[in-house]
This record gives C-alpha cells, sequence and structure tokens, in this order.
C-alpha cells in the first residue's frame, strides 16, 4: 500500500529591509530551516506590493525604516489588502514610539533586529499559525512601554472605545482578552483558567469576530488602551 504522506508546504515569507548584510542574514537564517522558504527579498516598502502579488508570501518580515515607504506605511497598505499575508515588523528599542502603529494596523507582532536567531525562526512559525504573539517576553516589554504612560498613552476617546467594546463582552470572553492583555500564550491561558487550548483557539477566534479585529495582538492593545492592565 502508498503511504500517505504527511509533509505540509513550507512557510513562505518575504525580507523587507534596506539592508542588504541584514537581508542576507535573515535570509540564511531562515533558509536552515526545512519548514521555512525565503520567497522574495525587498529593499523598500514601496516595492512590497508588487513583490506579495508575485511571490505569495505567507509571512512578510517588514523593516520600519526604509528610504521611500518605510515599513508602517508598507504595513498599513498591505493589511488593508484582501487575505493579506502575516506582517513582523522589524525594529530596534530607539524605534518603539512606531510600533503601536504598525501593531495597529494588524501587524501580527515584531522582532528586534538583535533577537537570537532560533526565537526568530520561532516567532515566524507562530505567526504563519496564526498565533500573532505578543511573547517573548521582550515583546511583553515593548507592548508595555508604548502603551504606558507618556505621548503614547490612549486619548480619552480611545479609552471609551475599548471600555464600550470590552463591556459587550460576556465574562469568559472577557477573561480572556485580559489574559491576552498580560502578554498570555494559549497554553498559559488554558492554565489560568482552566481550559482546554482548543476552547482559548475558539475564545480568541470569536473576540477577533465580535471585536472586529484583526488578530490577538490588537486585542491586547485594546486592553491596554482601556487601562485595564
Amino acid at each position: 500500500m502508498v503511504g500517505v504522506s504527511t509533509e505540509t508546504a513550507p512557510v513562505r515569507v518575504m525580507i523587507v529591509d534596506d539592508d542588504p548584510l541584514v537581508r542576507a542574514g535573515l535570509a540564511m537564517m531562515l533558509g536552515g530551516a526545512a519548514d521555512l522558504r525565503v520567497v522574495a527579498e525587498v529593499a523598500d516598502g514601496a516595492e512590497v506590493a508588487a513583490a506579495v502579488r508575485a511571490h505569495s508570501p505567507d509571512v512578510v518580515l517588514m523593516d520600519i525604516r526604509m528610504p521611500r515607504m518605510d515599513g508602517l506605511a508598507a504595513t498599513e497598505a498591505l493589511r488593508a489588502t484582501p487575505h493579506p499575508p502575516e506582517v513582523l515588523v522589524l525594529t530596534t528599542f530607539d524605534a518603539d514610539e512606531h510600533v503601536l502603529r504598525a501593531l495597529r494596523a494588524g501587524a501580527g507582532g515584531f522582532l528586534l533586529k538583535d533577537t537570537p536567531p532560533a526565537e526568530i525562526v520561532h516567532a515566524v512559525r507562530r505567526v504563519a499559525a496564526g498565533e500573532a504573539t505578543l511573547s517573548p517576553a521582550v515583546t511583553r516589554r515593548l507592548i508595555a512601554h508604548v502603551t504606558g504612560p507618556g505621548p503614547t498613552a490612549p486619548g480619552q476617546g480611545r479609552r471609551e472605545r475599548a471600555l464600550r467594546l470590552l463591556d459587550g463582552l460576556s465574562t469568559r470572553e472577557r477573561e480572556v482578552a485580559l489574559a491576552l492583555g498580560q502578554g498570555r500564550s494559549n497554553a498559559e491561558i488554558a492554565a489560568e483558567l482552566f481550559m482546554s487550548v482548543a476552547t482559548v483557539k475558539a475564545y480568541v477566534s470569536r473576540l477577533l469576530t465580535k471585536l472586529d479585529l484583526n488578530n490577538r495582538v490588537q486585542v491586547a492593545l485594546l486592553v491596554h488602551d482601556a487601562g485595564l492592565v
């Protein structure tokens, strides 16, 4: 009897960065993972839309600072299209005031450029699987920074809107939303709320539909806007 292959297609990744050395390093790093495939490299945000149409990536690694169109504008334009790929923003701490804009646009998360290679590979896999994420711990720290006191703190109108949306949730939905705002993974939420991981995933999907959001990062930001974490 002929066996049935259980192999799945590799995750298709596109790298967007104006530094050729960064692109080469990322391509080499990701190319070493059997389940990832770099399908395109782009040097500017202005080239992203055409490259996505040509290569159909599952995940785009997006730099912020580029000469013609920066990664923020490119992310906003890309996520506004039908069935866009996931976006992971590449950044450094000195650019963290821009990260919030990227996450609100629908980016699945971000990576620091000095993140260890194994963590970058893991983050790409998680985002490709729909696990837009607030971890590892450095991500939680940066999210707390950009949503904390100061010029990036939510205005009164945004806070009232966030509270209104969260008030429309059931008690259990609200508990899951708060856990997302604290940067919890599905497994951590399951343990904390005595639920199965599958049930947590179902609640996250329900939250995205009910709140009309793209991913769990945006749920977390809504919780931060409401001042609940």
